[in-house]
């Protein structure tokens, strides 16, 4: 029971957007540059698909650790969950400073990847895993993309999606370490189909 309250909490904190890093955001030490309108709401809109991404990422590794076997996999996946809070607290952050506002689907996202992370663990440590690494695959080329279509001058932007691309990238090596299986090329497809919609929603609303 207290684990299920906990669980709860945690869900009701992510979707409300209360994280509470145990890192400094790497973007700390930028200065804030002068943007203009466009390219201010564009970086918001990006940090607030990044946010949506890591409302996602909560959700998938609660449910992919509460039907892990293994208990070795359910700690890395709980680390992972643990450092991707810093990315959610970093990137609310960001979208504040830049003047702007959370996806108005947090819920639906949520309930959405919780209900996909604990189908993926129920199939076995190994899918479990490897949903893990392709996820963190894939969000690590989604941030690349970002990094790329970033205002150059927003430093501060910058360095807090690099950072976080190099947990991503930290978090798909643990779990390819563990033993992960290969997804299937049609299961990972419709992961990348899945991402695109997301971000594409959530870029707007």
């Amino acid at each position: 029971m207290d684990r299920l309250i906990s669980e709860f909490d945690r869900a009701l904190r992510a979707i409300a957007g209360v994280a509470n890093a145990a890192r400094s955001s790497p973007g700390q030490e930028k200065a804030e540059a002068e943007l203009d309108a466009k390219d201010r709401a564009h970086a918001a809109a990006l940090m607030r698909v990044n946010h949506v991404g890591e409302i996602c990422a909560q959700a998938l590794y609660q449910g992919q650790a509460l039907t892990a076997r293994d208990a070795h996999a359910r700690a890395t996946l709980e680390q992972a969950a643990q450092e991707e809070q810093d990315h959610l607290a970093w990137s609310a952050e960001r979208i504040r400073e830049l003047g702007g506002r959370p996806s108005l689907l947090n819920p639906l996202w949520y309930a959405g990847s919780l209900a996909i992370g604990a189908f993926a663990g129920a199939l076995g440590d190994r899918w479990n895993l490897a949903f893990l690494a392709e996820t963190e695959r894939q969000v690590e080329e989604h941030l690349s993309g970002h990094l790329d279509a970033l205002p150059a001058a927003d430093e501060r932007t910058r360095a807090v999606v690099a950072g976080m691309r190099d947990d991503e990238a930290k978090h798909r090596a643990s779990a390819l370490g563990l033993g992960a299986a290969e997804l299937p090329s049609a299961a990972k497809a419709a992961m990348r189909f899945a991402s695109r919609v997301m971000t594409t929603v959530a870029y707007r609303i």
